[in-house]
């Protein structure tokens, strides 16, 4: 999480060791096979070839035949008459036809996996971007002296249960501190705490002892609310709610002095903050408590990308063929559970068209759809026609997508000690137990989680990168670099004491709200949803069980469709290949051509 697309900064959830039940036996029983295999014999072919066409004859008849059933199917939807041709037609010659639609790490990854794992996708499968580069989610940018990340920050869980990481490593895109089988075992709950500067808002260094007590106790309290993930009900809705009551009746017992507990309820408001950033949620109180404890945390101190995050998608981007990603084609609607008809070939059928915004359109057997949530969530009543079941569309609308943006800064000389890591900053102030303020534009700055100082300085320079999550986060979207600048250092000068202070000599800032495709950071379990929202998010459409040889024609991937692993590209990617491995599976049992054989390490 913290727009790393990954797990909290410094608190997280238990590594899946510590996890109960069989969910989490088949998340240690998932196998993952190393990076790099190759298709052994495998031809591709020519991206553009199409299969002979038919006989006129045959055409003839059959296209009247087929027009008619594809009236009957506008006019009731679709039936198991349609679907059942759409499957036979998907094992004509050629192979089946699939499209991904989105190329971050789950439509990369969908694609990559197909290919590799049965010759049968190679012929017919595309991948359509809307943007004109690869990575979704994942943008590294040339900052200071080398690289930034506007989006995914670190792999979080570094170890040998998380695809991210292995597929980096053999690549060689990680340094050799973070392959170190002992920064792989390591067990820190999240990214190590500290060392941190606490600074108040007026200007001091807080005591560590009274922010090393504050943490202990709210790191005490997040522990105790993932607990009841086997609690149904919980004891209140929210994980906001259950914070804020266990905080009163702490100050009641407290025996310290006023001053003391005023202290600490600021420190704790920052806490908050920074909970709000590692979920992407505006506020705790819209984080459901139940499902909390869902996520899975791998073992592994987490890691960075020297040369940036985007080195892993241009990885996996090399391995595919030139030409299988279109880019600048974006999707209007995904036309499904009807009967269409190629011009100009065979007479196939097939259940799907992808219709694009610029007038084009696809026919396919199967779409892997690994558009972001906060997109599906704008668009769910017009890209998809006929709409989405009822189940799907209510499993949209509750999960949560919330944004959490970084502001990043150059410094010509640092401000901050050479040993710290993180800077907080306190607003002695503000409590947690309080209402927030509806001025904005006069209180956005005090919801900032925080700033990471980018390490080492020789490769970076002197950069913070802080983060900040909600409506606070989506305001700081409309300003200008300006008057972000000319805040932040009032800030600065003001917790240093310093009021001649340089300010930064650059920024640059995500704006994740605001980009079309994407419509926010990464998801969350809100309030009045559940785990198996995000399972009904996942389910392939159309759902038949009556008749087991029913192709799925639309498949869902991405992070929000990972129970354990939502808000992470890990999650985002072995989302991708499990869509893939579905389809690879299912053509495996119902067509007698074998699967391409897979060498590890290859």
């Amino acid at each position: 999480m913290l727009f790393s697309l990954g797990a909290p900064l410094y608190l997280s959830h238990p590594p899946i060791s510590q996890q109960e039940g069989p969910r989490a036996a088949a998340l240690e029983s998932d196998s993952l096979p190393a990076a790099g295999w190759e298709v052994r014999g495998a031809n591709f072919g020519p991206l553009g070839s199409r299969p002979p066409l038919a006989p006129p004859r045959l055409l003839r008849g059959g296209r009247a035949a087929l027009e008619r059933l594809a009236k009957r199917s506008r006019r009731r939807g679709p039936g198991r008459e349609e679907r059942r041709g759409c499957m036979a037609g998907a094992g004509a010659a050629g192979g089946p036809r699939v499209l991904v639609v989105g190329a971050g790490a789950a439509g990369l990854g969908a694609a990559q996996r197909l290919l590799r794992g049965s010759r049968r996708f190679s012929a017919h499968l595309r991948l359509l971007e809307a943007s004109g580069r690869v990575g979704g989610r994942i943008r590294s940018a040339r900052f200071g002296k080398g690289v930034v990340e506007v989006g995914a920050q670190w792999i979080h869980g570094p170890s040998k249960g998380n695809p991210v990481f292995q597929l980096a490593s053999e690549a060689g895109l990680l340094d050799q501190e973070a392959l170190s089988e002992e920064n792989q075992q390591v067990e820190v709950q999240g990214h190590p705490a500290g060392p941190f500067a606490w600074y108040s808002s007026r200007g001091r260094e807080l005591s560590p002892e009274l922010v090393d007590s504050v943490g202990a106790f709210f790191s005490g309290l997040l522990e105790e609310a993932r607990a009841f993930v086997h609690l149904d009900p919980p004891p209140v809705p929210s994980v906001g709610e259950y914070l804020k009551r266990a905080i009163a009746r702490k100050l009641e017992e407290s025996p310290d002095g006023e001053e003391t507990r005023r202290l600490q309820l600021a420190v704790l408001h920052a806490y908050f903050n920074l909970e709000c950033c590692v979920n992407a949620t505006d506020s705790l109180e819209e984080l459901a408590l139940g499902p909390f404890g869902e996520y899975t945390m791998l073992p592994g101190l987490d890691c960075t990308f020297p040369n940036g995050f985007q080195g892993l998608t241009d990885h996996i981007m090399a391995s595919l063929p030139k030409g299988l990603v279109l880019f600048d084609k974006p999707v209007k609607t995904i036309h499904w559970g009807r009967s269409n008809l190629e011009e100009g070939s065979t007479g196939r059928l097939f259940g799907v068209q992808v219709e694009c915004e610029d007038g084009e359109k696809f026919l396919a057997d199967h779409v892997i759809v690994t558009v972001p949530l906060g997109f599906l969530k704008e668009h769910q009543e017009s890209f998809f026609c006929p709409p989405l079941p009822s189940q799907k569309l209510e499993a949209i609308r509750r999960l949560g997508f919330g944004t959490s943006n970084k502001i990043i800064l150059e410094f010509e000389e640092p401000f901050w000690k050479p040993d710290a890591e993180i800077i907080e900053v306190v607003w002695e102030n503000k409590s947690p137990l309080e209402e927030r303020p509806a001025d904005l534009r006069n209180s956005w700055f005090q919801k900032i989680a925080g700033y990471v100082v980018l390490q080492p300085p020789e490769r970076h320079g002197h950069i913070l990168c802080g983060f900040i999550a909600g409506r606070e986060s989506e305001f700081m979207e409309t300003l200008s670099d300006s008057e972000v600048l000319t805040t932040l250092t009032q800030i600065f000068r003001k917790i240093t004491g310093n009021p001649q202070l340089a300010p930064p000599k650059n920024i640059l800032r995500s704006r994740w709200h605001s980009e079309p495709y994407t419509k926010g950071s990464y998801s969350y379990i809100a309030v009045g949803s559940s785990g198996d929202d995000v399972d009904r998010l996942a389910q392939p459409l159309p759902e038949d069980t009556s008749d087991s040889k029913v192709l799925p024609q639309l498949l869902f991937a991405g992070e929000a469709t990972h129970r354990s692993f939502f808000s992470t590209t890990h999650g985002a990617l072995l989302s991708g290949w499990r869509e893939a491995n579905r389809l690879i599976q299912l053509y495996d049992s119902l067509l007698e051509a074998p699967p391409a054989r897979l060498e590890a390490g290859k």
